[in-house]
């Protein structure tokens, strides 16, 4: 028996193998969920078809976050598949790859509303599309991915930072909206790890390095341990968490 048995996970944004929605997608399958993958485009769709034949999982269909049409109808095609929902996993963001390289004060407007509109609201979108299918089950957990950058001024994260700081308010508002409906609503902060979205901050390498070098475990964090503690914040182990951010960074956080 495992802590995701008899649920249905939608997870949004796996983009490779090296995705920690990817890994979280793994997890939930071993755990006993019953899994249901998106992709943005035909790229990623030639990388994502392939991941979700490994766990068994639907893959129901494109999903641009910024197209409320798309939003809708992967919705609707979850509710045809399975009548409701127990778990949505949030792992979407996006920064112009030139307002990670550059100074903040100079990202222009229409890039700051960008990064901001695919980041976090995106979020408020996923979580309202999902209401009525979670609502039919009798609750449900909503997962976001955020990181360090959102409470601290981080070299090269910019706008990103800023865009998962409003990501994380996001969650608290939601999970007040929906704690009544029995939905609780959290943010899993994740140490730097090794993805297609880490691959546009200017000197990564020297972040990672840096977790490696000054946090309490004094090593890099396994993508595996997001999979394991977003399964946990997703599952009926943690029903009585709602609005929170929760590190799996090795300690890094708490250094000085």
């Amino acid at each position: 028996m495992g802590i995701a048995d008899g649920k249905r996970a939608l997870i949004v944004g796996v983009a490779n193998e090296k995705s920690l929605a990817w890994s979280i997608a793994q997890e939930l399958r071993g755990q006993g969920a019953e899994i249901a993958l998106t992709f943005q485009g035909e790229i990623l769709e030639k990388r994502v078809r392939p991941l979700a034949q490994q766990i068994d999982a639907q893959v129901v269909g494109e999903l641009d976050v910024g197209n409320d049409d798309q939003i809708a109808k992967v919705f609707a095609d979850v509710k045809q598949l399975w009548g409701g929902l127990d778990m949505l996993v949030h792992a979407v963001a996006f920064a112009d790859r030139e307002d990670l390289r550059d100074r903040f004060l100079n990202v222009n407007r229409i890039n700051f509303g960008r990064a901001l509109e695919i980041s976090a609201y995106s979020l408020v979108a996923l979580a309202r599309a999902a209401e009525p299918l979670m609502e039919a089950r009798g609750g449900g957990s909503v997962v976001t991915l955020s990181y360090l950058g959102a409470v601290r001024a981080i070299p090269n994260y910019n706008v990103m930072g800023v865009a998962k700081a409003a990501l994380e308010a996001c969650v608290r508002y939601l999970a007040l909206d929906l704690g009544p409906k029995n939905i609780r609503v959290n943010a899993l902060s994740a140490a730097p790890a090794r993805t297609l979205a880490s691959s546009a901050i200017r000197d990564y390498h020297t972040m990672s390095h840096e977790v490696e070098e000054r946090s309490p475990l004094k090593r890099a964090m396994k993508p595996e341990e997001v999979g394991k503690m977003a399964s946990v914040l997703l599952s009926d182990l943690s029903s009585g968490v709602t609005g929170q951010t929760i590190y799996v960074d090795v300690g890094y956080n708490i250094m000085g």
